[in-house]
């Protein structure tokens, strides 16, 4: 079996603990922000801002989106993190598990088709909150919405 495959390894918590993810984060770093506004990465962090949460993009080729800083990697982020929403294909997954252990973040979301089993063991043994496969703003309207 492909130790990478989502339905090998499945993180995420129950409901109640990805509902206090939700409500309890000050401050996103979204991995593989877009400029373009059709991009599902830009339409997140516009929401996440519109609900005062502060966001940090992270994207070699950007400098700034929606008037917020984006910096050419996790490293690179300064300041604490709470979530790092990761917007990149799961085989980069490891690398910035890797980073956001390293920047002491709370939790890693992976969106909606993005799952590493290995990647998220680890986050998950680092004692982060993974939340894989799953849309932030779906499970916003679905969990803190109400």
């Amino acid at each position: 079996m492909d130790a990478n495959r989502s339905d090998d390894f499945d993180p995420t918590p129950d409901d109640a603990s990805v509902r206090a993810l939700l409500l309890g984060m000050r401050r996103v770093a979204v991995v593989g922000i877009s400029e373009n506004p059709e991009r599902a990465s830009h339409g997140i962090a516009r929401f996440l801002i519109g609900q005062g949460i502060e966001v940090a993009g992270v994207n070699p080729q950007l400098r700034e989106v929606l008037g917020v800083p984006v910096y050419p990697a996790l490293s690179d982020v300064p300041g604490p993190i709470d979530v790092v929403d990761v917007f990149r294909r799961s085989e980069a997954v490891p690398a910035i598990v890797d980073a956001a252990i390293a920047a002491g973040a709370r939790a890693v979301w992976l969106q909606e088709g993005v799952a590493h089993a290995e990647a998220s063991r680890k986050a998950v043994a680092a004692g982060l909150v993974v939340v894989a496969d799953r849309c932030l703003y779906k499970e916003w309207l679905r969990l803190a919405n109400g």
